[in-house]
Parts: structure tokens; sequence; C-alpha cells
């Protein structure tokens, strides 16, 4: 593995958040999986491109943009070994070849320099420590006028997993969890943020599109609430409070979810993202 700066963020994601997240690759998917197409279809992947995976996770982008480039191929990188883990072996039973994995901080992995016609990434870069130095780096891995394509969170309120958790702060201590700007899923919740924060690591043609999807987050009421409380940040909050706190934070945030139930009770909560493309100069000073 390379150089690691994000040293707190790998700490997280190769202990338990990264196994909570490796286990559950396919209820994660579940809820982000409404923004894979926006996504792919923003980079303009064509059949011979090299695509790079930002953040790749346990790598259904990193497939999905590797069946789009069959003449070309698609390169996840992300900090979580549990996750690639099981990245390479889905890549592996699903027979395809041109998706390939590797372990590293895409805030200081050497790239190859114009490596990559263009880079992706679902959820996967609000977490640098130096967001400029980081998007400066990738962007020396794209080979000139290259695309960059991203997802990231909206404003928190606009985000149904949030306006549920936020139901709790009489029960559990949720702090400033949900305040956009501060470091964290909501880093890049103002556009005029990204679009500076890009600028200065060169790029150009910045675009901020929103964009929504209702992610499905358990099959009943009591399903969404439990795996909403085994996430990362639910873990922490009832860890703040004794057994009767968490009793009633968990009777609350069930009653909340029940309005969410579909027909077949699919729980279903709307994300609210910003789309983001931009484009590695053609020429540079």
């Amino acid at each position: 593995m390379s150089e690691i700066v994000n040293t707190e963020q790998a700490q997280a994601w190769n202990g338990p958040e990264g196994a909570h997240w490796a286990r559950n690759q396919d209820r994660w998917n579940a809820v982000n999986e409404g923004f894979n197409e926006p996504l792919l279809d923003a980079a303009g992947l064509t059949e011979g491109h090299r695509m790079l995976d930002l953040g790749c996770g346990s790598g259904q982008t990193t497939r999905l943009a590797a069946l789009r480039a069959p003449r070309g191929g698609a390169h996840g990188l992300d900090l979580s070994g549990p996750m690639l883990a099981e990245a390479r072996s889905r890549a592996a039973r699903e027979g395809i070849t041109n998706a390939t994995f590797t372990q590293g901080d895409a805030q200081a992995h050497p790239f190859e320099p114009g490596a990559f016609d263009a880079a992706i990434s679902r959820y996967g870069v609000m977490f640098f420590s130096d967001p400029e130095a980081a998007f400066r780096n990738i962007g020396r891995a794209l080979r000139p006028g290259g695309r960059l394509a991203f997802v990231c969170p909206a404003e928190p309120s606009l985000n149904g997993w949030v306006t549920a958790m936020a139901a709790l702060r009489e029960t559990l201590p949720l702090g400033d969890f949900d305040t956009p700007g501060l470091p964290g899923m909501f880093s890049l919740a103002s556009p005029d943020r990204i679009r500076a924060v890009l600028a200065a690591a060169g790029f150009s043609g910045v675009a901020v599109d929103r964009v929504e999807a209702y992610g499905a987050w358990g099959h009943g009421a009591d399903d969404a609430a439990e795996f909403l409380l085994n996430t990362g940040p639910g873990r922490h909050f009832l860890s703040q409070v004794g057994t009767p706190e968490q009793v009633r934070a968990r009777h609350a945030l069930t009653d909340h979810l029940r309005a969410h139930e579909a027909a077949d009770g699919t729980v279903r909560l709307r994300s609210t993202s910003w789309l983001v493309t931009a484009d590695r100069p053609t020429a540079t000073a």
C-alpha cells in the first residue's frame, strides 16, 4: 500500500466500519445504486476508456464502468482492505477481467501521470484531509482533457436518512453530524465550496447539478432502523447513552420509518446529491 495521509479514515475503514460495509455491500448498493447510471453517463465513458474509481469500496461502480469499457478497463482505489477483498471477489465471480483494485489514499497515491481518461466516485471524495491537494493529485492522473465525475451529498435536510436520525435528538447526543461544510460526510454540501476546491486543484468546466434517488434501506421499518443504527454514526451515537435511551431511540426511529414503507414493505428514503463534473485542461500554463 502506498503512502497514507488520511490516517484516521484509514483506521476507520480498516476497522469495524469497513467490515460493516464489506458484509453489507448489497444493502449499501441498494441504498446508493440510483446514482450509478447518472454518474457513469456524466463520465462519458467509451469502450476504450481507462477509468479510475475513487473510494470504490466493494467495487460496484468499478465493475459497471469496466463493463462500459470492454476494450479499456476500470481501476478502483480505496483505503479499505475488507471492502477491496469483496470487490476483487465479486469481480472474479462475475467474470469481469478488466476491473482491478488497489489499496491506497487518493490524496497521496503515486498515480502514473495521465494514465486515465476519466475518474469517477460515488460518495468517495468527502473525507480528504486536504481536498485541494487530493483533487490536484487526481487531476495529474487524468490525461489532458480527461473528465472527473463524482456524486456527493447535498444539503443534509434533503436526505432522508439524516432527517430520520435527526428525529432522535431528544434521545441521542447527535452533535453537529448534519452540519454542512464541516469535515465529514457533508464537507462538500455547498456548490460554491465544490467549485472553489476544484478550481484551486486546476480543473476547468466545473458543473454542479442536483440529482435525487430513493434508496432501499430495508424491508420493514424494524429492519431499516436496525440497519441505520448499525452504521458507524448509529453505533457511535448509541454508545454515548445507556440502555433505556438506546431502547427509546430504536422505537422512535422505527416509528419514524414506518411512514416510508412502500406497499411491498421496502423502506425507501430520498437521497439528494450533487452530480459534479469537471475537466482537466487540455493545456496547462
